[in-house]
Protein backbone atom coordinates (compact mmCIF):
# COMPACT_ATOMS: atom_id res chain seq x y z
CA UNK A 1 0.00 0.00 0.00
CA UNK A 2 2.94 2.52 -0.02
CA UNK A 3 2.10 3.24 -3.54
CA UNK A 4 -0.81 5.20 -2.13
CA UNK A 5 0.88 7.21 0.26
CA UNK A 6 3.59 8.14 -2.68
CA UNK A 7 0.26 8.72 -5.05
CA UNK A 8 -1.11 10.97 -2.47
CA UNK A 9 1.92 12.50 -2.26
CA UNK A 10 2.21 13.18 -5.94
CA UNK A 11 -1.30 14.51 -6.07
CA UNK A 12 -0.56 17.02 -3.20
CA UNK A 13 2.96 18.20 -4.92
CA UNK A 14 0.39 18.91 -7.98
CA UNK A 15 -2.20 20.65 -6.33
CA UNK A 16 0.07 22.85 -4.72
CA UNK A 17 1.54 23.66 -7.78
CA UNK A 18 -1.68 24.32 -9.45
CA UNK A 19 -2.79 26.10 -6.40
CA UNK A 20 0.08 28.19 -6.40
CA UNK A 21 0.07 29.45 -9.55
CA UNK A 22 -3.92 29.82 -10.11
CA UNK A 23 -5.58 27.11 -10.33
CA UNK A 24 -5.43 27.17 -13.98
CA UNK A 25 -7.66 24.04 -15.25
CA UNK A 26 -6.15 23.26 -18.00
CA UNK A 27 -2.38 22.84 -16.55
CA UNK A 28 -2.82 20.34 -13.61
CA UNK A 29 -3.31 17.44 -16.12
CA UNK A 30 0.64 18.38 -17.07
CA UNK A 31 1.54 19.06 -13.67
CA UNK A 32 0.74 15.59 -12.41
CA UNK A 33 1.96 13.88 -15.30
CA UNK A 34 4.95 15.67 -14.89
CA UNK A 35 5.48 14.75 -10.93
CA UNK A 36 4.39 11.20 -11.91
CA UNK A 37 7.38 11.23 -14.07
CA UNK A 38 9.59 12.66 -12.04
CA UNK A 39 8.48 11.24 -8.21
CA UNK A 40 7.17 7.93 -9.09
CA UNK A 41 8.77 6.72 -12.03
CA UNK A 42 7.82 2.98 -10.89
CA UNK A 43 4.07 3.27 -10.00
CA UNK A 44 2.34 0.79 -12.57
CA UNK A 45 -1.18 1.93 -11.04
CA UNK A 46 -1.81 5.77 -11.93
CA UNK A 47 -5.49 5.56 -11.74
CA UNK A 48 -5.45 6.39 -7.86
CA UNK A 49 -3.40 9.38 -8.83
CA UNK A 50 -6.10 10.52 -11.41
CA UNK A 51 -9.53 9.75 -9.73
CA UNK A 52 -8.02 11.59 -6.15
CA UNK A 53 -6.65 14.60 -8.80
CA UNK A 54 -10.17 14.40 -10.50
CA UNK A 55 -12.03 13.85 -7.64
CA UNK A 56 -10.60 17.20 -5.54
CA UNK A 57 -10.80 19.23 -8.93
CA UNK A 58 -14.47 18.57 -9.06
CA UNK A 59 -15.41 19.04 -5.16
CA UNK A 60 -13.27 21.84 -4.60
CA UNK A 61 -15.83 24.40 -4.38
CA UNK A 62 -17.60 22.22 -1.77
CA UNK A 63 -14.38 20.96 -0.09
CA UNK A 64 -13.76 24.41 0.31
CA UNK A 65 -16.63 25.71 2.08
CA UNK A 66 -16.61 22.62 4.15
CA UNK A 67 -12.84 23.58 5.46
CA UNK A 68 -14.25 27.29 5.67
CA UNK A 69 -16.85 26.40 8.35
CA UNK A 70 -14.87 23.29 9.90
CA UNK A 71 -12.21 26.22 10.03
CA UNK A 72 -14.01 30.01 10.80
CA UNK A 73 -10.85 31.49 12.21
CA UNK A 74 -9.04 30.21 9.28
CA UNK A 75 -10.05 32.17 6.15
CA UNK A 76 -9.02 30.55 3.11
CA UNK A 77 -6.02 32.60 1.90
CA UNK A 78 -4.60 32.37 5.42
CA UNK A 79 -3.96 28.82 5.44
CA UNK A 80 -0.64 27.38 4.07
CA UNK A 81 -1.23 26.19 0.30
CA UNK A 82 0.55 22.73 1.45
CA UNK A 83 -2.17 22.60 4.33
CA UNK A 84 -4.62 23.99 2.06
CA UNK A 85 -4.59 20.72 -0.46
CA UNK A 86 -3.84 18.31 2.19
CA UNK A 87 -7.04 19.35 3.52
CA UNK A 88 -7.97 19.08 0.25
CA UNK A 89 -7.15 15.78 -0.27
CA UNK A 90 -8.06 14.27 2.96
CA UNK A 91 -11.90 15.69 3.09
CA UNK A 92 -12.37 14.52 -0.47
CA UNK A 93 -11.28 10.52 0.56
CA UNK A 94 -13.54 11.53 3.83
CA UNK A 95 -16.43 12.45 1.62
CA UNK A 96 -16.68 11.64 -1.22
CA UNK A 97 -14.00 8.56 -2.00
CA UNK A 98 -15.69 4.74 -2.04
CA UNK A 99 -15.15 4.16 2.10
CA UNK A 100 -14.09 0.56 1.18
CA UNK A 101 -10.94 1.18 -0.73
CA UNK A 102 -9.98 4.52 1.74
CA UNK A 103 -11.64 4.27 5.86
CA UNK A 104 -11.97 7.81 7.03
CA UNK A 105 -9.52 7.13 9.97
CA UNK A 106 -7.11 6.00 6.75
CA UNK A 107 -8.13 9.02 4.92
CA UNK A 108 -7.28 11.38 8.13
CA UNK A 109 -4.32 9.13 9.38
CA UNK A 110 -2.65 10.15 5.21
CA UNK A 111 -3.38 13.25 5.65
CA UNK A 112 -1.64 14.15 9.10
CA UNK A 113 0.87 12.33 7.44
CA UNK A 114 1.33 14.18 4.71
CA UNK A 115 0.73 17.06 6.75
CA UNK A 116 4.03 16.32 9.01
CA UNK A 117 5.96 15.67 6.18
CA UNK A 118 5.52 18.61 3.93
CA UNK A 119 4.49 21.70 6.01
CA UNK A 120 5.35 23.00 9.23
CA UNK A 121 5.37 21.50 12.75
CA UNK A 122 2.12 22.15 13.90
CA UNK A 123 0.34 21.33 10.32
CA UNK A 124 -0.28 17.65 11.37
CA UNK A 125 -2.27 19.25 14.61
CA UNK A 126 -3.79 21.65 12.56
CA UNK A 127 -4.80 19.36 10.09
CA UNK A 128 -6.11 16.57 12.63
CA UNK A 129 -8.57 19.04 14.13
CA UNK A 130 -9.89 19.95 10.89
CA UNK A 131 -10.56 16.54 9.86
CA UNK A 132 -11.60 15.62 12.67
CA UNK A 133 -14.59 18.03 13.44
CA UNK A 134 -15.76 16.79 10.03
CA UNK A 135 -15.71 13.29 10.63
CA UNK A 136 -17.15 13.78 13.81
CA UNK A 137 -19.92 16.23 12.08
CA UNK A 138 -20.07 12.90 9.63
CA UNK A 139 -20.77 10.30 12.31
CA UNK A 140 -23.47 12.50 14.75
CA UNK A 141 -25.23 12.31 11.27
Amino acid sequence: MAYRHLSRSIVMQSLYEWDFYGKQTDALQKIVQRNIDDFGPGLEDLDFIWELTGGVTKHLADIDKIIEKAAPEWPMAQIAIIDRNVLRIGLYELLFANKEEVPPKVAINEAIELAKTFSGRTSGKFVNGVLGTVYKQIEEK
